[in-house]
């Protein structure tokens, strides 16, 4: 049963204008660290009791951050993880040892954070209440404290630099791939995106990423050099050619690590080198019990739903997955590639934020497909039924509209024949998806 509590913290933090939602004529928020500052130091400075590594990237920091936390915990620490957005509910974005914060925590922690800032807004120390993420960030911070967590893995929630997060002084911060994304907010070329994504490093600290984009490895060497920032590369922790996409073997801490994660797809492979990476500088450099075997062990129970995720529902086989950009899209396209056989109906259902690149998610995906679902999400950011009908025509693919997600699903199911259904576009309608299909369905 769901506390008064609780229910009063959902439905104060669902009132809060989503931040990068702004109606015509509105001034548009700006962000900065000083606010986020002044209410943490009114709660105590929890952020101060704690370790963090700071995780900041365009796709793939999510999944990077799971499999690190799980590490974490396989080797007994008391390991925090901070993710965003959330599937299904809020407490899934505050974690300790895998286990979402409970409601009675979530929302003591809620109305202790809300109460500091309407008190810090009346003395006019704020000139306004803390945003919905800054609330989130807050409360993550000061549960991590309470629970004496050993070491809190973060994921930056967009761009870096000016992002609530970014408060913490990270032991190490990790950069995952980058891709245009956000564009109005952190800039339209690549090189300015990871300008801002590089606002995580810290003089003197340790760089943990990647060969990627020409541009992007530019930025991050000429901001490395800048701050005297010592770079690793987990290139090491790469499978080597013709290994495949599921298990293979990699070298860590002087052993033979076994990488069997339940994240599917070959762009997971990236995303589980830099976590590895990380987890052997923590215990190479900052002293932490991780060994090979933990490693190994935490990478097998990482819990990430939503990402290639495989459900059996309603007599289909469903896939759903977050993708929600292009560069997303395609490592959606290439995890699909055997799984779309010949002969077995293939439908997409799909829907994606106004702001987002929907024409060139369109040429990506839905040629794919026999049939596109368009569903309606629970966001004001919600690209419009017109748009998304727009785009399938122009690529040729046959589609349909429905007023609710129910109705997506029942579409899909309809013109499936028993085929494949692929939930993606928005992480909005995987998490609805997900919470209507799992009620019913049985996880692979």
């Amino acid at each position: 049963m769901i506390s008064m509590s609780y229910q009063a913290a959902i439905d104060q933090l669902n009132t809060m204008a989503p931040e990068l939602h702004t109606l015509p004529g509105q001034v548009r928020r700006k962000f900065s660290l000083d606010e986020i500052r002044i209410l943490l130091e009114a709660l105590g400075n929890p952020h101060h009791s704690f370790p963090s590594v700071l995780i900041a990237g365009t796709n793939g920091k999510g999944s990077t951050a799971a499999t690190l936390a799980s590490i974490l915990t396989a080797s007994g620490l008391r390991a925090g993880l901070y993710t965003s957005p959330h599937l299904a509910r809020a407490n899934e974005r505050i974690r300790i040892d895998r286990r979402p914060i409970d409601d009675d925590d979530f929302a003591r922690t809620y109305f202790r954070v809300h109460d500091a800032a309407q008190q810090l807004v009346l003395d006019h120390k704020l000139p306004q209440l803390p945003s919905f993420f800054e609330i989130l960030t807050a409360q993550a911070f000061v549960h991590f404290a309470e629970t004496r967590v050993d070491l809190a893995v973060l994921e930056v929630g967009m761009g870096g630099r000016l992002d609530a997060t970014n408060i913490v002084d990270p032991l190490l911060s990790v950069i995952t791939d980058i891709s245009l994304d956000h564009t109005e907010w952190l800039g339209s070329t690549i090189a300015a995106i990871t300008r801002e994504k590089a606002g995580i490093l810290r003089r003197g600290g340790t760089l943990i990423t990647l060969p990627q984009h020409p541009e992007a490895n530019q930025t991050l060497g000429e901001v490395a050099l800048e701050l005297d920032v010592r770079g690793v590369s987990a290139a090491v922790y790469m499978p080597g050619m013709g290994s495949g996409v599921g298990r293979y073997t990699v070298e860590v801490l002087g052993a033979p690590v076994l990488v069997d994660s339940p994240l599917r797809g070959a762009h997971q492979q990236r995303n589980l080198a830099l976590a590895i990476a990380a987890a052997a500088e923590l215990a190479t450099t900052q002293g932490f019990a991780v060994t090979p075997a933990t490693i190994a062990a935490g990478i097998q129970q990482t819990e990430w739903p939503g990402r290639l995720e495989r459900i059996t529902a309603q007599g289909a086989e469903w896939i759903l997955d977050v993708a929600h950009n292009p560069a997303g899209a395609w490592a959606l396209r290439a995890g699909l590639r055997d799984i779309l056989v010949e002969g077995r109906p293939r439908i997409l259902v799909f829907s994606c934020l106004r702001d987002k690149p929907l024409q060139e998610m369109a040429q990506i995906l839905f040629p794919l497909f026999d049939k596109v679902v368009f569903a309606p999400i629970h966001s004001a950011r919600a690209a419009a039924m017109e748009d998304l009908r727009a785009a399938a025509e122009a690529v040729g693919t046959h589609s349909a509209c429905a007023t609710s997600v129910g109705q997506a699903l029942q579409f899909a199911v309809e013109s499936s024949g028993g085929g494949v259904i692929a939930v993606s576009g928005s992480v909005y309608l995987v998490g609805e998806v997900r919470t209507a299909l799992t009620a019913e369905g049985v996880k692979l």
